[in-house]
């Protein structure tokens, strides 16, 4: 049985009083790192799809453009997934050594998707190297089919490393004695309730991220190259992953809107804004929640709109924030904002998408203000990705593990802690750089190729 959030919190900040910098440098490091890593992780995801994708169009077609640009792809992915596991190999030392009570506490119940992910990391890794390094040494169908394993493995990891976060978000498959979880049923908690709404919202992302930053780069390489067949191949493909996931984006949020709203009530709240419990609740659009005031300022207003979304019912009962303790509420301006970017960037690229599809199914050449578009518009997968991470992760505050264990409870009591913080901005500093760098190279080198010869007109490969 899980105590009310209530004395849970209170009984927390009692037992484990920090001084709030050491625990605000905690949660700035270890976010950080998630900022980062989280790009890598997409890309891990969405990337080799693309790849496999371009190879496959070439072994059907014999396109000269598709074989370039899967042998591209290729080389851009290794680069994408060595930086990525130097990041990721530093958030699970972040694990246990910023938060050694969280993982103490957490880890027989949550540890099987953590050791699951870890196996598929290494899957991914593996056939990466025989797709990296087969092409003329293994047969087409073997070289095929590991590059489908790499996507399988990447799309895997974030399987089982989401699982772990869905569990934070709604905590089940064990009992509380004393404070300590017993009876530990690592199935049950390995698949919460609504994890299966999460999952498929995160690898969609992935695919929306990936799919329209990769689109936006080529879009401006063919902009400058119009014959180029190397990059309207490319064009394709990208827009083809990144456009379909991102039509599907919308569904797969509302379900997810739908989950919160019946285990995160006080979640639900935040992101909309919501102080007073009513029934026939407004959907806001934009708007600044006040605290203080208690009301969300400046927004549009829809009527009933937040009941007919979250509960499909446009006179059901929303609760508001006041509702809940007040030391149960996560920040609500910062919830609300990044909210609101993630359902204006998904809603915008939807639309995009959407434009773009039809002048394809119509097979007709999209338009140079399109392409522009399509450029202007590459980013912001990745800031719609890093604003629902936000959402999730701030939405959850103050606790690590939903009405279960606070933040305050779960770090370490090493002090101190904004001497590695600023060291590890540092590093990520010093990988991103580093990582621009090879893939303006990369991506320079081969727009050169599909500019000057074999790609261009899309001949075909003996």
């Amino acid at each position: 049985m899980i105590p009310p959030v209530r004395d849970q919190a209170a009984s927390a900040t009692r037992t484990y009083a920090r001084p709030v910098s050491d625990l605000l440098a905690a949660r700035w490091l270890f976010g950080l790192s998630l900022v980062f890593h989280i790009v890598f992780a997409a890309v891990g995801v969405a990337m080799p799809l693309m790849m496999v994708l371009a190879e496959w169009r070439w072994r059907r077609t014999g396109s000269a453009a598709h074989h370039a640009l899967a042998r591209a792809w290729a080389k851009g992915t290794a680069i994408l997934f060595a930086v990525g596991a130097v990041s990721g190999t530093v958030i699970s030392f972040e694990l246990g050594l910023l938060w050694p009570r969280f993982m103490g506490f957490a880890g027989a119940i949550i540890g099987m998707p953590f050791s699951i992910e870890g196996f598929a990391f290494f899957a991914e890794a593996i056939f990466l190297g025989v797709y990296l390094y087969g092409w003329d040494r293994v047969s087409p169908r073997v070289h095929l089919a590991s590059g489908a394993l790499v996507a399988a493995s990447g799309a895997a990891s974030a399987f089982f490393v989401t699982l772990a976060n869905a569990w934070m978000n709604s905590p089940a498959g064990f009992a509380l004695a004393a404070g300590a979880p017993v009876d530990v049923r690592p199935f049950v908690a390995m698949f919460p309730p609504g994890w299966a709404h999460e999952v498929l919202h995160v690898l969609l992302s992935s695919y929306v991220a990936t799919g329209f930053a990769v689109a936006g780069i080529h879009a401006l390489l063919l902009l400058r190259a119009p014959g180029s067949a190397f990059h309207r191949a490319a064009l394709g493909i990208a827009l083809g992953v990144g456009g379909v996931a991102a039509l599907a984006q919308p569904l797969s949020g509302d379900l997810s809107a739908r989950q919160v709203a019946e285990t995160q009530p006080v979640k639900l709240a935040a992101l909309e804004g919501q102080f007073e419990t009513e029934r026939g609740a407004p959907l806001r659009i934009g708007g600044l929640p006040d605290a203080e005031r208690m009301e969300t300022r400046f927004a549009l207003e829809i009527p009933r709109g937040l009941s007919l979304l979250a509960f499909h019912d446009p006179d059901a009962e929303v609760k508001g924030l006041t509702a809940f303790p007040r030391e149960v509420w996560p920040n609500t301006r910062l919830v609300h904002l990044a909210f609101q970017v993630m359902v204006g960037l998904g809603t915008l690229l939807a639309g995009l998408s959407a434009l773009y599809l039809w002048y394809a199914v119509r097979r007709r050449e999209p338009p140079r203000l399109l392409l522009r578009a399509v450029v202007a518009a590459g980013p912001a997968g990745f800031v719609a990705l890093e604003a629902g991470w936000l959402v999730t992760e701030w939405g959850r505050q103050p606790f690590t593990v939903w009405g279960v264990l606070t933040t305050a409870a779960s770090v370490t009591p090493v002090q101190d802690l904004k001497v590695p913080l600023v060291a590890f901005v540092l590093l990520y500093v010093l990988l991103g750089a580093v990582t621009a760098v090879l893939l303006r190279r990369q991506i320079a080198s081969h727009a050169g190729d599909a500019a000057g010869g074999g790609a261009r007109g899309g001949g075909r490969v003996p």
